[in-house]
């Protein structure tokens, strides 16, 4: 089984800071869906991963999650693409937990879920949250230079703080040729 979890703000859609708190908020990304829909297409399972701290401050409820959650499916379904779970971390940056990214609590349930090696998944991120979250795992970590990591060259080097091997993309769409290439 091949698996791609991605991260979901400044990967899949636009992202400028500020959490997307209503299905009306959420844009997807130029071609970010239609990467998925390849992908999708060329037998990958996709699950997202996703910190959504808007639940444990109070600013976002589950159902408006699972509203916004639904647009972004039925866009993908359109494409022919579709995202098989959502798991998300729903604490406040503040909360104990063992799921918020950067740890790798969430990653590991996933992996577990589908009873897979790190090495057979492929973790696609925008943040170095995301990312470092992938590393204990042994998966192969692909950095999209949107969202927070729109100011990075992806021909450039990456400094050190980001996990060793990671590679870098200037799209969604360009990390899921390199990885049906």
């Amino acid at each position: 089984m091949k698996l791609a979890i991605l991260d979901r703000d400044g990967t899949l859609n636009a992202w400028a800071g500020d959490p997307v708190t209503t299905p009306a908020q959420w844009q997807a990304l130029p071609g970010a869906l239609e990467a998925l829909a390849r992908l999708h297409q060329a037998g990958w399972h996709v699950v997202l991963a996703t910190n959504q701290p808007g639940l444990g401050t109070g600013r976002l409820d589950t159902a408006t999650m699972v509203a916004i959650h639904a647009r972004m499916h039925r866009e993908l379904a359109a494409l022919g693409g579709r995202i098989d779970a959502v798991f998300y971390c729903p604490h406040a940056p503040d909360e104990p937990c063992t799921c918020r990214k950067p740890g790798s609590g969430l990653l590991q349930q996933i992996r577990d879920r589908y009873a897979l090696e790190g090495r057979d998944l492929a973790v696609i991120g925008s943040c170095l949250d995301h990312l470092q979250a992938g590393a204990p795992l042994g998966a192969q970590l692909h950095l999209v230079c949107t969202g927070a990591a729109a100011v990075l060259d992806p021909a450039a080097p990456l400094t050190p703080a980001w996990p060793a091997g990671t590679r870098a993309h200037a799209s969604l769409a360009a990390a899921v040729d390199a990885l049906l290439g």
